[in-house]
């Protein structure tokens, strides 16, 4: 009976000390992870664009579950018009349209900021970008009114945001100038310009890379209680968004960020439908698309079909 009792007690220790040692394992597991992420962070963070995109493209293509799915081509290169990443603005705002080399702006003069910007980005210009980013911010010569200057943002801790990213258009001198024009820019929380939404436009250069070409649209969500700054009364968005379109395979997916740091949260965790979008910003977005397959896109949110570096 003794020994029958020894052997359960035995028993008992060894599935404690079992479970005890998988715990064990897990909790490493989880530190690791997050001190990889935090990392990787804070690396993103402080260095160079260009090694920091390298950096993103290593992670994300080490990882299996980002290889690009094998999804059907559902619209060809005749069905869609040129310019069918132009969205249309029906928040009833001022707008100027300006077209740039390899963008098109909606420009508010009212707040001096864009409504909308809107470009195709392929595999091509990525892969081109040879042109070193400079940092000389001008007002946009084909804007008609008022424009923000580099004192409406001096000492105000906003950093002057891009919505087109200077590190899409590094293939041409040119188009890289025209993303420094005041028409492009809005002023950002630094936490948000430098952490997610730079996370955002990297991921989404290796996006143009897997499909090829791909439609982003981005701006600020303009309101009319939106407060100012500077001696130009810049308006100040309190959130942003943006939209990106695989044309051929008909996919979509959506952001919308808060003007405020978002610390190590990742883009993936912001994700959104395209419907979402244009209801917070009321702007119809792709409607040169079949009304069908509009209607089905803009709707979900395939996150398969997106890879994530983190």
């Amino acid at each position: 009976m003794a020994k029958r009792k020894t052997g359960k007690r035995k028993k008992k220790q060894f599935s404690l000390t079992l479970w005890s040692e998988v715990k064990r394992f897990i909790a490493v597991v989880c530190i690791s992870i997050v001190v990889l992420t935090g990392v990787l962070f804070a690396y993103l963070y402080w260095v160079p664009e260009e090694k920091a995109q390298q950096t993103v493209e290593m992670f994300a293509h080490a990882v299996p579950e980002l290889t690009e799915s094998h999804y059907p081509v559902r619209l060809g290169n005749k069905e869609l018009p040129e310019g069918a990443e132009i969205p249309v603005l029906k928040n009833g705002q001022k707008e100027q349209i300006i077209q740039h080399e390899a963008y098109t702006v909606s420009y508010n003069a009212n707040f001096k900021i864009p409504n909308w910007v809107a470009y195709e980005l392929t595999e091509e210009n990525v892969k081109n970008a040879r042109v070193k980013r400079h940092n000389k911010f001008l007002p946009d010569p084909q804007v008609k009114g008022g424009t923000a200057l580099n004192e409406d943002y001096s000492r105000t801790g906003y950093d002057r945001g891009h919505m087109v990213p200077a590190g899409d258009m590094k293939w041409s001198e040119k188009v890289m100038r025209e993303t420094f024009y005041f028409s492009n820019i809005c002023p950002q929380n630094r936490g948000l310009n430098a952490g997610i939404w730079n996370d955002l436009e990297m991921t989404i250069r290796i996006w143009a890379k897997e499909h090829k070409r791909i439609y982003v649209v981005t701006g600020p969500v303009v309101e009319n209680s939106l407060k100012r700054l500077g001696k130009n009364r810049v308006g100040i968005p309190r959130m942003f968004f943006k939209v990106v379109c695989d044309p051929e395979k008909a996919q979509c997916i959506g952001f919308l960020f808060e003007n405020r740091d978002y610390k190590q949260i990742s883009p993936r965790d912001m994700s959104v439908t395209i419907d979402k979008v244009e209801e917070v910003t009321n702007i119809d977005f792709f409607s040169q698309f079949p009304n069908n397959i509009e209607k089905e896109m803009e709707a979900e949110v395939d996150l398969k079909f997106w890879s994530f570096f983190r």
